[in-house]
């Protein structure tokens, strides 16, 4: 079995203990994705990361990259190690059962058909992607917006400048591809990265 791996964040840059059968590029589908998720836990916590939301994403060009893994299992699990959640936060659609992950379903339906078509026409049996969605509104009490997304980094930068040095890097490092309406309000109130 042929897995994609489907990346738009720090999987890209920093794979860790993701195994994958050759380097991403910018060859996978286009989906909605925004920074509009606030990190729990990790080196990453309290930052904003990406993920896919149907409603205030920017339509992007996506990362792929074959897993080094022919199990779709596998796969998952690799990926789930690799981001420290729990498998069901695990996207995956199987072309040959038809199988769908359940979280995935869930937040955005309408991105695993793409996703699948995607695969099939780029010749893959299955593709697994982390399937987090956005809880801005849970973790900063308000609804996501531009506004509500500067306004919690500025609080960031006040209150913690360690946390809003990592923000600014998370963003800044996402690939040229993922030039989502956070990422070009944040260029015009901080820069863009350093060259």
């Amino acid at each position: 079995m042929k897995v994609a791996v489907i990346a738009w964040g720090s999987l890209i840059w920093e794979p860790d203990a993701l195994k994958v059968a050759d380097a991403f590029t910018a060859q996978g589908p286009l989906l909605p994705i925004e920074f509009c998720r606030v990190s729990t836990a990790g080196v990453r916590k309290d930052i904003l990361t990406l993920v896919i939301d149907p409603d205030d994403g920017t339509l992007c060009k996506t990362y792929a990259a074959p897993s080094a893994f022919v199990s779709l299992e596998e796969a998952i699990d690799n990926l789930r190690d690799r981001e420290g959640t729990p498998a069901r936060t695990i996207g995956f659609v199987d072309l040959a059962s038809g199988k769908r992950g359940e979280a995935a379903v869930e937040s955005h339906p309408e991105a695993i058909e793409t996703i699948a078509a995607w695969a099939e026409a780029s010749g893959y049996d299955a593709a697994i992607w982390t399937a987090l969605a956005s809880n801005f509104d849970d973790r900063v009490g308000e609804p996501f917006s531009i506004t509500a997304a500067i306004a919690y980094l500025e609080k960031l930068e006040r209150q913690d400048a360690e946390t809003f040095a990592a923000a600014l890097a998370y963003i800044r490092n996402a690939p040229p591809e993922v030039d989502t309406a956070v990422r070009g309000e944040v260029a015009r109130r901080w820069g863009a990265a350093p060259a």
